[in-house]
């Protein structure tokens, strides 16, 4: 295939976990935490009926910063990944950056760098694209944050941002914020997007 579309995992698959008695908001980190946002399954199906390979672009700072341990990011992933399958829809390639600049108490010294790999970086994105056997300027980066929409313009591929109503407590920016990079396409659901894109092939 010569076109992709790389996904973000957290709030563009998946939706975050939110734990009320604590009062915080966090990335799914077990399998049982693993609930498709709405419209997450139809437009993957689009997408992948259209032509394109699809990949998963994940940052996942928690080991680094020592709130859960490597294999738990490792075992959700894989599930993820399996789930999809499970629904006739074929991940070509996942990768997750397990950096963190600064990393935190507890956390595992070794993921604790300055790295390529980390949104808004490129490599990830990047690393996705050569793994689909595809071509950047054919792609696109489908994710819930202006950090995604700025790897995207760093890797090359244009990209659609899902901004969806009543998540303002975790996106309390505008789409061209804070990195200055508009996305091509701004839609509350991924089936929407999905949508789009595929009308843009002609």
């Amino acid at each position: 295939m010569s076109r992709a579309v790389i996904l973000d995992r957290d709030g563009t698959l998946i939706d975050f976990v939110r734990d009320t008695e604590r009062g915080v908001v966090t990335p799914a980190f077990h399998p049982r935490q693993l609930r498709f946002l709405p419209g997450v399954l139809d437009g993957l199906r689009q997408l992948q009926d259209a032509g394109f390979a699809l990949g998963i672009a994940t940052n996942q700072p928690g080991a680094a910063k020592g709130e859960l341990p490597r294999e738990a990011i490792e075992h959700t992933n894989a599930a993820l990944v399996d789930r999809l399958a499970e629904e006739g829809i074929a991940i070509g390639a996942l990768r997750a950056c397990l950096h963190h600049p600064e990393g935190g108490d507890g956390g595992e010294q070794a993921l604790v760098l300055e790295c390529d790999c980390r949104k808004p970086k490129p490599g990830l994105v990047t690393g996705l694209i050569a793994d689909l056997g595809a071509t950047a300027s054919s792609s696109w980066l489908i994710g819930d944050t202006a950090t995604d929409m700025a790897a995207a313009a760093h890797a090359g591929v244009q990209s659609a941002l899902l901004m969806r109503v009543g998540r303002c407590e975790l996106c309390p920016f505008g789409p061209s914020e804070p990195y200055g990079v508009e996305p091509t396409i701004v839609a509350d659901r991924l089936d929407a997007v999905a949508r789009d894109i595929v009308a843009r092939l002609g």
